[in-house]
């Protein structure tokens, strides 16, 4: 008889489950790119809402209105599904500066019109996919932690590519240069306040602050 692998691992953090015996590799039931996507944005929401340790499998399964087993046939654990969570709005990310930046060639303006596309992304989307880029627990298993960077690190990829092409000085670190403006541009979901300011505004000013410093 053909032996089965089964992976009996507890979800972390799912709490209210009843911790069953699922298939390491579920034998993924079909579905469409559009319930796909549905499905990830609902997950989104509840994370974004509730964050990551306090949503649970169960949760997920209520709002999108499936069964609580149903679920792992799209995906075999709450890591898996929001290591998919934070991809999808990696790839929304990405593609709001690559749709912000085509219409200039001034490196400068390129690197302010991603901040501009970073920073409404972040604070305008109505996604809960922006609050969960921006959430990082310190709660996280390792292996998922390290798939979350992987993802991270392709949005920085896009970054770097605009911050090496402006003129810096010498012995400036475009490394350092690079994560002072996405710190500076994140942390701004600390103390925005609808009302005020534009993200686009707000934007366009961190980006003069580091170009009066560093530009020649």
């Amino acid at each position: 008889m053909k032996k089965v692998a089964v992976d009996v691992t507890p979800v972390p953090g799912d709490t209210g489950d009843i911790q069953v015996q699922t298939p390491a590799k579920p034998a993924g039931v079909p579905i469409s790119p559009d319930r796909r996507a549905e499905l990830i944005d609902k997950a989104a929401r509840l994370f974004g809402a509730h964050g990551y340790n306090k949503t649970s499998m169960r949760d997920i399964s209520a709002a999108f209105g499936i069964l609580h087993g149903s679920i792992y046939h799209h995906f075999g654990s709450k890591d898996e599904l929001f290591i998919a969570v934070y991809s999808a709005g990696v790839d929304r990310f990405i593609a709001d500066v690559e749709r912000a930046v085509v219409a200039y060639d001034d490196p400068w303006q390129r690197l302010e019109a991603a901040c501009v596309a970073h920073l409404e992304a972040l604070l305008s989307r109505e996604s809960a996919a922006a609050t969960v880029l921006a959430d990082w627990s310190s709660t996280y298993s390792e292996p998922l932690r390290q798939a979350l960077v992987a993802q991270r690190d392709r949005y920085e990829k896009v970054f770097a590519r605009l911050t090496d092409a402006v003129e810096l000085p010498d012995g400036v670190k475009r490394r350092y240069f690079r994560l002072g403006l996405l710190g500076a541009l994140n942390g701004a979901l600390m103390w925005y306040q609808p009302g005020g300011d534009s993200p686009a505004t707000v934007a366009k000013h961190l980006v003069g602050l580091f170009k009066r410093k560093f530009a020649s």
